[in-house]
């Protein structure tokens, strides 16, 4: 069962009439799904719940301030669908189509909606693209949430793409794990298939916990069936105002990623999107301070991930301030290859949330 609107919400999560009548124009602008399990995670007589900060619509997402294409993605597209910003990586735009509609999503101008013109529209040209550029050594299949697409275009990708011989591997970035985890807990053929391929070609699923409370046994099987099923699991935290932005709970979280087999991967500061920085961005020296003391709490192998921007220019880490309160970062990723690794040391005020 998935909540589609405000007054679906009302008797559940105790919603006065104003309440609803607030927030209904905002999941009409910006669409709200909410599958009936993640709602469960919500504590009800909480209104500041860190969980339901991420799935039930807020005032502040009537803030136009910001963009809705933070880092250039519009730039980067070579065909509807298909992005090329790094040279050794091609996204796909696979559906607009999410479990759950979070509300700090980055691609807020697509997922839920009816316009598709964004969406990998010609499955043959864009294979013949990766085909083509043998520099392209992975792909990433993205969306909305690719694990939602059905089970025979999953195939169907994954057919086509485990035959290109320079990819090394193929990624899913899905929430689904976290959100709606009976689409594999209860699919033994998206298993199966994922399992098939694996054989054949590296298979990477890329998710999203950004709470301890997210991982519960349900979410855990899932992720031990998608390593069973022999792909590599990791984990993109996004950093969130009232949500993980404190180390104990980032630090906690991490942990708990780490010993069920979900490395962590990269801290990503919220973006600056239209209807979601004014709710949820942390200034950049605060959560440089929140990453390092979270990464303290870790082991080696939670110490291996990177707080970065992910910026028209690249992927932008932070690595250290200095005495002056300047931050030192690196680009860990570039779109232009002269960049790539290149440290820069950039004034940053104490409530500075992103690079322009």
């Amino acid at each position: 069962m998935f909540y589609r609107s405000v007054s679906s919400l009302a008797q559940k999560l105790r919603l006065t009439q104003a309440q609803v009548d607030m927030l209904a124009p905002i999941a009409e602008k910006y669409p709200m799904q909410i599958p009936a399990y993640y709602l469960s995670l919500i504590d009800p007589d909480d209104p500041d719940d860190p969980i339901r900060k991420m799935a039930v619509p807020a005032n502040f997402e009537q803030d136009k301030d910001g963009s809705f294409d933070t880092s250039g993605e519009h730039d980067n597209t070579v065909l509807p669908g298909l992005q090329h910003k790094y040279r050794q990586t091609a996204l796909i735009l696979s559906t607009s189509k999410c479990a759950m509609y979070c509300r700090h999503c980055f691609r807020k101008r697509l997922v839920g909606g009816e316009d598709d013109k964004e969406i990998a529209a010609n499955f043959g040209a864009i294979v013949r693209y990766i085909q083509e550029h043998a520099e392209i050594t992975n792909v990433l299949l993205s969306g909305g949430d690719s694990l939602l697409i059905a089970n025979a275009m999953v195939r169907r990708w994954l057919e086509a793409l485990t035959r290109i011989r320079h990819l090394d591997f193929i990624r899913f970035g899905t929430r689904v794990p976290v959100t709606f985890p009976r689409r594999i807990t209860e699919n033994p053929e998206l298993v199966s298939i994922l399992k098939e391929f694996s054989a054949k070609k590296q298979i990477s699923i890329v998710t999203q916990f950004n709470h301890p409370r997210e991982i519960t046994a349900q979410s855990k099987k899932a992720v031990k069936l998608l390593r069973g099923a022999g792909a590599v699991v990791k984990n993109q935290t996004v950093l969130l105002r009232g949500v993980n932005d404190d180390p104990q709970t980032l630090g906690t979280l991490l942990r708990q990623l780490t010993a069920m087999g979900c490395m962590p991967y990269y801290i990503f500061q919220c973006r600056p999107v239209k209807g979601v920085k004014g709710g949820f961005q942390v200034p950049l020296h605060e959560g440089y301070a929140i990453v390092e003391a979270a990464k303290a709490m870790q082991n080696g192998f939670g110490k291996h991930l990177r707080y970065c921007l992910s910026h028209p220019t690249g992927k932008i880490e932070l690595l250290g301030k200095t005495d002056s309160g300047d931050m030192i970062t690196k680009y860990h990723e570039a779109k232009d290859v002269s960049d790539y690794g290149k440290i820069v040391i950039r004034k940053t005020d104490a409530d500075q949330c992103w690079y322009n």
